[in-house]
């Protein structure tokens, strides 16, 4: 070791022990002479300010520790929040879930209800189809049934009526009676099929414009007898003849007859009937038939369209079903129209009914009066031939004394189908009147054999039938006959036909 050491760097101090060396020394000591005592008292003050620097140090340490452990508290805190949240997320899946299975189950049980009901639909619809069959069926049968034995009451009693020699005054009167309630009876028989038809939607309608003026003026033909019998003034105060409906012209005729009808039978003696006919609206037309009876309570009023209630009057002097103005309203409804009235009890009722307006009329409009009302067809110069096929005797005479009246016609019978295809091939009469219900083939198939044969197809073949249908008139002109008649037969209505049927004859 060498002097320099010995002498001026040594590091031990007074107790004899180890002093720090340069570099461990605080600045203070560095390059100056102090004494011992100094020298601690700097040496403990730097260790103190390393202490508080070390302290300070822990302290950010500890705070950078606190800083991160509340950041993962917040952490933890959110996590378990998403956590919570999750569950009941899960927790409203479930349910959600859960719901969804009984809505599924219950709409099974729906589509199994729906399905069941279906059937039983189906199976109602199938039975009401068949119910409706049968009773139209049973409607076109009885029809058939009730015509047939009118038939020959109506057409005998007119026979009598325009007989030679003449009835006496009382059997005019009886025959009258006979004539009457035989044609009432026909009109209730009507009604009923009328409102069958309706009810089951199979009534047919053929809507055309009709010309209002030539209406009113045959249903006022129509109806003035029965007011003079009553003694009831018809009024029917003059409209524009321009005007025309958008209806079925008979459908037409038959609501205004019903309520011209009414309006005289519930009347007052020595009462008025006023018919006018106004323009509710430029699409609507309005009829009004307004009498002077004994009105109508609101009570009644509110019962006036039921079926089968005539308010009261079933032990009047007056017949009626109580169903002829519920045909009336359906019937105009389903020309598209309307019905109303309005009553004072003591000042009587105004029945209005709205039809609506064809602004399109024909130019020109033929020969539009009813059978009734036309003249019977002329006498032709040369025996004409006519040929009945009919089944039953009762007919088969009464149109052979209506055939009697008319010298240029003479008249062949068959009594079934196959004998009056062998007499039309035989004799060719100019007109042949068939029967629809005949033993053996029918009148229709015996017709058609006739159009079949060169020989025979020329021959016109006029319908007579108590088939009275609507369908069962559509379905023989389909077939080919040439006019179809219905019974009871209108002797006008019948020699009419025939003379059509002649006409045609002659030019074929």
């Amino acid at each position: 070791m060498n002097k320099a050491d010995d002498d001026g760097d040594s590091d031990t101090d007074e107790a004899g022990g180890e002093s720090s060396t340069p570099k461990d020394r605080p600045p203070e000591l560095l390059g100056k002479n102090i004494s011992s005592k100094d020298k601690a008292v700097i040496e403990s003050k730097a260790a103190i300010q390393s202490r508080e620097k070390l302290i300070a140090a822990l302290e950010d340490t500890i705070h950078l520790h606190e800083v991160e452990a509340t950041s993962h508290e917040r952490e933890i805190q959110a996590a378990e929040t998403l956590q919570t949240a999750s569950d009941d997320h899960i927790i409203i899946l479930q349910q959600a879930n859960a719901q969804l299975v009984i809505a599924t189950i219950e709409a099974q049980k729906l589509a199994e209800q729906v399905e069941t009901a279906t059937a039983q639909l189906e199976t109602a619809k199938s039975m009401a189809e068949k119910a409706s069959l049968a009773k139209s069926d049973f409607l076109s049968s009885m029809s058939h049934e009730l015509r047939t034995p009118l038939n020959a009451i109506l057409g005998f009693a007119q026979l009598l009526e325009a007989g030679t020699p003449p009835p006496t005054a009382v059997q005019t009167v009886r025959l009258h009676q006979i004539i009457k309630a035989g044609w009432y009876l026909l009109d209730l028989i009507n009604q009923i099929l009328d409102l069958a038809l309706i009810e089951s939607g199979k009534i047919s309608l053929s809507q055309e414009p009709v010309s209002l003026s030539d209406v009113m003026r045959e249903c006022h033909a129509m109806i003035e007898p029965q007011a003079q019998q009553h003694d009831i003034k018809l009024n029917f105060i003059p409209f524009d003849t321009t005007w025309f409906a958008y209806a079925d012209r008979t459908r037409v005729k038959q609501v205004l007859i019903n309520l011209l009808s009414n309006a005289i039978k519930y009347n007052r003696e020595h009462g008025t009937v006023e018919v006018k006919c106004t323009s509710s609206s430029p699409e609507r037309i309005r009829i009004s038939i307004k009498d002077s009876g004994a009105g109508l309570s609101p009570e009644k009023l509110a019962q006036l369209f039921q079926p089968f209630n005539r308010l009261g009057q079933e032990n009047g002097a007056e017949e009626g079903t109580g169903i002829g103005l519920v045909v009336t309203k359906q019937l105009l409804e389903l020309m598209g129209g309307a019905i109303g009235v309005e009553s004072t009890v003591g000042v009587g009722s105004e029945f209005w009914s709205e039809l609506i307006r064809d602004v399109t009329p024909p130019l020109a409009v033929g020969n539009l009066l009813p059978a009734e009302l036309v003249p019977p067809a002329q006498e032709h110069a040369r025996l004409r031939t006519l040929l009945y096929v009919e089944d039953n005797p009762a007919n088969l005479m009464l149109v052979e004394q209506i055939i009697e009246c008319y010298p240029y016609l003479r008249m062949l019978s068959a009594a079934d189908g196959n004998l009056g295809i062998a007499l039309a091939r035989a004799h060719l009469p100019d007109v042949i009147l068939m029967d629809i219900n005949l033993t053996g083939i029918s009148g229709i198939k015996a017709m058609k054999i006739l159009r079949e044969d060169p020989e025979t197809r020329h021959i016109p073949v006029v319908a007579l039938s108590a088939n009275a249908m609507p369908r069962d008139i559509e379905k023989g002109l389909e077939a080919g006959f040439f006019q179809y008649l219905t019974k009871p037969i209108k002797i006008k209505e019948l020699m009419n036909a025939l003379g059509d049927a002649l006409k045609f004859s002659e030019i074929a």
